[in-house]
């Protein structure tokens, strides 16, 4: 939490850029806590591969006694608090957070506090953050907040759904993981970071919506598209009716458009299926349709 607020105050400033002030904060803090533990905790033997990948097989181990009754994993409980805590923030507060987050002027036009809420948001996700830090360790906690949402982010654009669809990710995410461990007889945390990272991967070259692949293709049915457009517009601009001039020289709307030979003769021959071009000599020329579509499309373009 200080390290958000002092973050942001510096950057407010507008004396440092925001990733400077990160720069300039972080480390001092994080060297305060070095210095923390060199003077308190000097005798304790701290395991690097626990703090950074955690041991979720010994989770269990560390138990909840209460007056000399050990009722279960401490880590349950301490996930369950949490995970109420969080619902019941998201699902009290959904509208003051959606407004606050996307729109700060809005929020404080409509009588909200946009500082009040940010922090609020902010002391969730630290506490979160140290809640599950204990049990999975960093990298793990990372990979969690950051794999599950940035892959239904690619899936959908509602706030509702995407929330839902990150736990669901996430969860699924965690059992691949834990299957491939076991699978595997390899760490654990270790496992479910790369199952995220792998479930990313996918959705990020295969969604429907945002993918790579779909996004290669609408960007080139887009392409394409406009080229014939292009073309329709050079054709209806070099005929002055139907029945005048003869046609446009392949060759000369190949320089003019600045366009490759085979990029022209592909774009004629879609035109001429649709019935929009006569092709014939080394000429193109408009049909009727044609000369009526390009019409259509300048209206469309340029009516507003």
């Amino acid at each position: 939490m200080v390290t958000v607020w002092l973050t942001e105050a510096i950057s407010r400033t507008r004396l440092l850029a925001e990733d400077a002030a990160i720069g300039v904060v972080f480390p001092l803090l994080f060297s305060i806590a070095i210095i923390l533990i060199t003077r308190y905790a000097d005798s304790v033997h701290l395991d690097t591969d626990s703090v950074l990948l955690g041991e979720l097989a010994f989770a269990p181990f560390n138990r909840m006694v209460i007056g000399g009754t050990d009722i279960g994993a401490k880590s349950i409980y301490t996930a369950g608090i949490l995970l109420m805590i969080n619902l019941a923030a998201i699902i009290i507060f959904f509208k003051e957070l959606k407004v606050t987050v996307f729109d700060p002027t809005l929020a404080a036009a409509l009588g909200f506090s946009p500082a009040l809420v940010h922090y609020g948001l902010m002391a969730l996700v630290s506490l979160t953050t140290v809640g599950a830090f204990q049990t999975v360790g960093s990298v793990l906690t990372v990979a969690f907040m950051i794999g599950p949402p940035v892959t239904a982010y690619l899936l959908t654009d509602d706030l509702k759904r995407m929330l839902i669809l990150s736990a669901v990710i996430g969860a699924v995410n965690g059992i691949l993981g834990y299957q491939a461990a076991a699978l595997l007889d390899v760490s654990i945390a270790g496992s479910m970071a790369v199952a995220t990272g792998l479930v990313f991967l996918l959705v990020f070259v295969f969604a429907p919506r945002g993918g790579l692949i779909s996004s290669q293709f609408r960007r080139g049915n887009q392409r394409l598209e406009y080229a014939k457009i292009t073309l329709l517009f050079y054709l209806y601009n070099h005929s002055d009716s139907e029945n005048e001039a003869p046609g446009c020289e392949v060759e000369a709307i190949t320089a003019r458009l600045r366009w490759e030979r085979t990029f022209t003769a592909k774009m004629i021959h879609l035109l001429e299926r649709e019935g929009y071009v006569q092709h014939s000599a080394g000429l193109a020329k408009l049909t009727q349709e044609g000369r009526d579509a390009s019409v259509r499309n300048y209206n469309a373009l340029f009516s507003k």
